[in-house]
């Protein structure tokens, strides 16, 4: 997933982004409302993680203000303030989570999961491919008849978006957003290079080459 971490305490922002990276996943960070806004703008991402008090202003301000604009980006708020009318107010205001702090990084990792499989159509967790591949979405597991087949973080990264979109063609653009957050420096042939991996593990009939177009799995 491409996600935009929008947090001002540094640690814990360093703590997460470091996390969901570990995990495959491509994190921006912004520490305030305006550089968020500007990130917004420039890029499609999958996920809004958002504080709800920042130095510029208010989380809350930043959502309803999205969500005016006919954003529909899933958004789990992030915040130190527990109170149910805190929540409610996040709810109302367009979030579709709620995470207390201090949370386990695990548990934000699942509710991402969950968020975006709910977002992309296709809310169960199991899915069935082609060529006898088996997908366990939350649990992040791929099986070939019947064997556990290992992928790397970025193998799965790539293999994730398809996976939530069966049938539907994506870009190597679209692709590409999905490995690597803001700035990093991209080769050429990335995608590529991961389809071949893929291919090679579970077998050259599953993702499909749509020539000039992109690439896509069949459920």
């Amino acid at each position: 997933m491409r996600i935009l971490l929008v947090e001002d305490e540094l640690m814990l922002a360093d703590a997460v982004r470091d996390h969901l990276l570990a995990s495959g996943e491509a994190v921006d960070h912004s520490a305030s409302v305006v550089d968020a806004e500007i990130m917004l703008r420039g890029t499609n991402y999958d996920v809004l993680l958002l504080d709800l008090n920042l130095p510029d202003g208010k989380g809350l301000d930043l959502l309803r203000d999205l969500r005016r604009k006919g954003s529909a980006t899933p958004c789990i708020i992030l915040t130190a303030q527990d109170q149910i009318s805190d929540r409610i107010e996040g709810l109302n205001a367009g979030a579709d989570d709620y995470l207390v702090k201090p949370f386990d990084l695990n548990e934000l990792s699942a509710r991402l999961a969950a968020v975006s499989r709910r977002y992309s159509g296709n809310p169960n967790p199991f899915v069935e491919l082609e060529g006898g591949v088996e997908v366990d979405l939350a649990g992040r597991s791929v099986l070939r008849d019947g064997e556990h087949i290992d992928l790397t973080s970025r193998e799965w990264a790539l293999f994730d978006q398809m996976v939530k979109r069966p049938g539907q063609t994506l870009s190597k653009r679209q692709l590409e957003e999905a490995l690597y957050e803001f700035g990093a420096e991209i080769e050429s042939n990335t995608v590529e290079v991961y389809v071949s991996r893929l291919r090679r593990k579970l077998g050259r009939d599953v993702i499909k080459t749509v020539r000039g177009v992109g690439y896509r799995v069949e459920g």
